[in-house]
């Protein structure tokens, strides 16, 4: 990806930003509904999205940019992705900071673990999370984006990724005041 697409993209990537955010939200929603049999509100934020995810669906754009006609490469690329970024986060959040944000050695379906930052069931659920972002809601939002008009585009991508940015700083700022 080049300068000039970034620029062009950008509102199509806070877009992507915060619907995975939200995705993420409502997958480990539903997801630990049937692991802890109850319902948890997941995530280190305010509202109803998880920080990982928003990074994760632009992480995925990034190294699936290049093969992004073939699914199974997508699906590869998105899956190796999303895994070293869930291994690489949750070892240094619990190194810099003494946090333990998730333990898949606590989970139901946690095989491939390792050391219960990343498991297969993630990954694999992620490398077909990032198929569903290339080839269903990229291309969707992309129609979405040409039937309206500028000003409502613009306001549809960067409100909620406006809101998830605001909620994370909030966020942040109420955790290190013990609030």
């Amino acid at each position: 990806m080049n300068k000039e697409y970034l620029k062009k993209r950008f509102p199509l990537l806070m877009l992507i930003f915060a619907f995975g955010g939200v995705f993420g939200f409502i997958y480990e929603e539903i997801f630990y509904r049937f692991d802890l049999g109850e319902w948890v509100k997941r995530g280190t934020t305010f509202g109803p999205w998880i920080p990982i995810y928003g990074f994760g669906g632009l992480l995925i754009l990034g190294f699936t940019f290049k093969v992004r006609k073939n699914p199974f490469l997508v699906f590869l690329l998105a899956t190796v992705a999303s895994g070293v970024l869930e291994l690489a986060t949750g070892w240094v959040v619990l190194t810099v900071f003494g946090i333990r944000l998730w333990d898949y050695n606590e989970e139901i379906l946690n095989w491939g673990n390792i050391g219960g930052f990343v498991c297969a069931r993630s990954v694999l659920f992620f490398g077909v999370s990032g198929v569903f972002l290339r080839f269903v809601l990229v291309p969707l939002f992309e129609k979405i984006e040409q039937k309206l008009p500028r000003k409502a585009w613009l306001a549809l991508c960067f409100i909620p990724a406006g809101l998830f940015a605001a909620d994370i700083i909030v966020s942040l700022i109420c955790k290190a005041a013990g609030v």
